[in-house]
């Protein structure tokens, strides 16, 4: 290897190292729009402030590279079971290389998930990417024309269906939040039985329980935007970004299993990368549940970067396998239908 290669190597490195970083500083940014952060030394336990959906703990910011003992994590897991939350710890592996051996000693099971960011201070190419998986263009099939608008059509979808971002007193909302918790309720990889009147049914119950009011409100402050994809007026896929500041995460992109396999999850991911960039953001990164579906991303214009860690109790495990199949078909299907 020659000076100029190490050089590079060098480069890159850094710049990995502070993507990282903005990564971190997210992380533990994100979860303070709607939750309260109880100080546990290395450890960050953050509860959830009124309504909305609980959280995890995590590394401390500024201590991610510090040893973290079972002690530590089991004194933070006797404060979840007393609060009735789930205990959960979510980290990057890279970050914090010390977490996992002293959550796995405290009994916890802890998943693995690829990590992978999109660029978008490259411009405009880098949505092409996303909307067209074509490494670089700004149309083709499967891409969102007007997406940096927040509309448009779905092509390879059908002249029907839009594709666009919703604001909080859309009346698409409720379907919108409904559409990902069913198709994580089916977790095969088939298109599915559950339609318009399943839907109608989930959005109900989420207006009743005040699900929909959480995500309006976010939207109306501006930590949440909603992507839907929709077809003579029924929402058939829907999916979320999480911005703040120059970063955002791609979150809960979901079909309804009965519209499987026409390319809606990958419209849906277009639209909210446009939206991040309309934004201001200039990172876009998600978590993919396998090497699979990792390598699916990585064709449209995603690089792994870095390795997701979730840890979760024994008897809950099972609920996160069954949403990997879940991300498997909508992955699949955006690339069925861009080939």
């Amino acid at each position: 290897m020659n000076a100029a290669e190490m050089d590079e190597n060098r480069h890159a490195d850094l710049l990995l190292e502070q993507l990282l970083g903005r990564i971190e500083e997210y992380y533990d940014a994100v979860p303070r729009t709607g939750a309260l952060a109880e100080d546990f030394g290395t450890l960050t336990l953050f509860v959830r402030d009124g309504r909305g959906w609980p959280y995890y703990a995590r590394p401390a910011l500024g201590r991610t590279g510090d040893a973290v003992t079972t002690a530590e994590v089991e004194r933070v897991r006797g404060r979840q079971r007393e609060l009735g939350v789930p205990e959960n710890f979510e980290w990057v592996a890279e970050n914090s290389p010390h977490l996992r051996a002293a959550v796995e000693e405290s009994g916890l099971v802890v998943h693995e998930h690829p990590l992978l960011a999109l660029d978008l201070s490259r411009g405009r190419a880098a949505e092409g990417a996303v909307a067209g998986g074509t490494g670089g263009e700004e149309t083709g099939a499967g891409a969102v024309p007007g997406a940096a608008a927040g509309a448009g059509a779905a092509g390879g979808a059908g002249e029907a269906v839009c594709v666009r971002v919703i604001e909080d007193g859309d009346p698409a909302l409720p379907y919108a939040v409904a559409v990902p918790y069913l198709a994580f309720a089916q977790p095969d990889t088939q298109v599915g039985a559950a339609g318009a009147r399943e839907l109608a049914e989930a959005a109900r119950q989420l207006v009743g329980d005040g699900s929909v009011d959480v995500v309006a409100e976010r939207i109306r402050d501006g930590y949440t935007a909603v992507a839907v994809a929709e077809e003579d007026g029924v929402a058939l896929s829907a999916g979320q970004h999480q911005p703040v500041g120059a970063v955002s995460e791609v979150v809960g992109v979901g079909t309804l299993p009965s519209a499987r396999r026409r390319g809606l999850g990958l419209a849906v991911t277009a639209a909210l990368v446009a939206d991040a960039r309309e934004r201001g953001v200039r990172t876009v990164f998600l978590s993919a549940n396998n090497d699979e579906v990792a390598r699916i991303y990585e064709r449209i214009g995603f690089r792994r970067v870095a390795t997701a860690l979730i840890a979760e109790p024994a008897e809950t495990a099972g609920a996160e396998e069954s949403g990997e199949a879940v991300e498997a078909v909508e992955a699949v299907e955006a690339v069925e239908a861009v080939e």
